[in-house]
């Protein structure tokens, strides 16, 4: 049957089933990871969310479908080389932009990774021509600008994470006044090493660092072990000194009321208190001695002082044997005055 006999009837259902299945094109489906970016002519219309949605059909309205939630990856200063000769992929060195100045006029060789996210799905989609070149150049000017300002000992050692943090946030800045729709989730550094055409030199310097170190450390060691018992000493000397000092002190006030209570006396009693005194010096010298009082009363009139020589039965068992003389015995006698 020619379309001319299908008669009125015919021509109005085919249109409606032509414009039925057109305004059903209008369905899309937004995955969970996407948004539903809809334009009309060209030109923003609104935002859908994940699930089933409609818009007008083509060429009215028109859809897209960026990944918001995925996290993409751009590695500078390395490349991912196929090898034929090895099942898994490896990386290759890219000089021209990993070779940095750092702030003390050193060369050093950074290879990093920038993981990003969309987090305004129109401002990505049309205020930046090319966000993923965008963001790579934006990534390696400021990861200049931070290298440039750092010393390259720190950016060798402890200053990792203080790089990546500032190369992030200056890349946010620098994104957002774009309004690039971009949000810098984290920056990674891979690999921070001098040039290849000097490593060896660096390495021999941080070993030299390295040795340094452990030496001061060893020396810090030693004195907190040595200053503890220095000052230990010192303090037990001082206190020793301290209590000498008092002991010596009360001695000689001790001594000093003792010779004004004897002085009290002496002057009342000048006799007794001075032959007091005498018999009490004797007592003191004399009384570890072993010795014999004579009576002048009692001496002779040949001045022997009436004193007779005696054998000293008692002291020879006592006495140790001394060493004989050649030619000589070993008398042991005497005699005492």
């Amino acid at each position: 049957m020619l379309p001319g006999s299908m008669g009125a009837k015919g021509i109005v259902l085919l249109l409606a089933l032509v414009i039925g299945g057109w305004f059903l094109t209008g369905f899309y489906r937004v995955e969970p990871d996407e948004q539903g970016v809809v334009l009309r002519f060209g030109k923003f219309v609104q935002i859908t969310q994940p699930g089933l949605n409609y818009h007008l059909p083509y060429p009215i309205e028109t859809v897209l479908t960026p990944k918001v939630t995925r996290v993409n990856r751009i590695d500078i200063g390395m490349r991912l080389a196929d090898d034929n000769r090895r099942a898994t992929a490896a990386m290759r060195d890219v000089p021209e932009e990993s070779l940095m100045l750092t702030g003390d006029e050193n060369i050093v060789d950074v290879d990093f990774a920038v993981f990003w996210v969309i987090n305004n799905a129109e401002q990505f989609l049309f205020n930046v021509q090319n966000p993923e070149g965008t963001i790579k150049a934006i990534a390696e000017s400021a990861m200049r600008e931070v290298i440039g300002r750092t010393n390259i000992q720190p950016i060798l050692t402890g200053a990792r994470q203080n790089i990546e943090t500032g190369v992030q946030d200056l890349m946010q800045r620098t994104l957002d006044s774009y309004g690039a729709g971009v949000r810098i989730s984290q920056v990674q550094l891979q690999k921070v090493d001098p040039p290849a055409q000097v490593i060896d030199a660096f390495r021999d310097v941080q070993a030299a660092r390295a040795d340094a170190e452990r030496a001061q450390n060893e020396a810090q060691t030693y004195a907190n072990r040595v200053l503890p018992e220095a000052r230990g000493e010192a303090s037990r000397i001082e206190n020793g000194a301290q209590a000498y000092r008092e002991r010596t002190v009360v001695e000689a006030r001790g001594q000093a009321d003792r010779f004004l209570k004897i002085y009290e006396q002496y002057v009342n009693a000048k006799d007794v208190t001075r032959q007091r005194m005498y018999f009490e010096t004797m007592e003191r010298v004399l009384g570890p001695m072993d010795k014999i009082l004579l009576d002048q009363s009692t001496a002779t009139r040949d001045g022997s002082g009436g004193v007779v020589p005696y054998l000293p039965l008692g002291e020879i068992g006592r006495r140790p044997p001394s060493p004989a003389t050649p030619g000589q015995g070993t008398t042991n006698q005497g005699a005492v005055r």
